[in-house]
C-alpha cells in the first residue's frame, strides 16, 4: 500500500513504469482488472495508456543521433557536393519561412514545414529508417 502525504494527491509515474504495465496488459490472459488492482489504478487510466502506447505518442525515446546536415540556401541541385557528408541522406534548408527538405539516397525529398509537430516528424523519420 502506497501512502501519500501532503498537498499533492496524484502520483507520477514515470515512462518506463507505465511502458512496463502496459506490456503486461498485451500479455495473454491478462486482465485490465487484475493489472489496475495490482497496481493500485484505475481502469481508466490503462485504457489511456494503452491508446497513447498504440497511437505512438506515449514510448520510449530513442537514443539521439546525429544525421549528416549541408545548409544550402537554394535548393540543391541533383549532383551531390563534396561537402554534403556521406550519402545516407541530406537536410538542406530550402524556404525562408524555416522549412527544410530532407532527400534520402534514392532520390525521395521530403520538405518539412515549420508547423509540423515534433511528434508527427518523429513517426515519419522512425518510418524513414526503418
Amino acid at each position: 500500500m502506497e501512502i501519500i502525504t501532503g498537498s499533492e494527491r496524484r502520483r507520477r509515474w514515470r515512462l518506463e513504469d507505465k511502458l512496463r504495465i502496459v506490456a503486461e496488459l498485451e500479455q495473454p490472459g491478462a486482465s485490465f482488472v487484475e493489472v489496475a488492482r495490482r497496481y493500485d489504478l484505475s481502469r481508466g487510466l490503462l485504457w489511456n495508456w494503452r491508446r497513447r502506447v498504440r497511437e505512438g505518442t506515449l514510448r520510449a525515446e530513442p537514443a539521439p543521433m546525429f544525421l549528416p546536415v549541408r545548409v544550402a540556401s537554394e535548393p540543391v541541385s541533383g549532383e551531390p557536393s563534396e561537402r554534403a557528408g556521406p550519402p545516407a541522406c541530406r537536410a538542406d534548408a530550402t524556404t525562408a519561412d524555416g522549412g527544410i527538405e530532407v532527400t534520402l539516397t534514392d532520390g525521395t525529398a521530403i520538405r518539412i514545414g515549420r508547423d509540423v509537430s515534433l511528434v508527427l516528424l518523429r513517426r515519419v523519420m522512425t518510418v524513414l529508417r526503418g
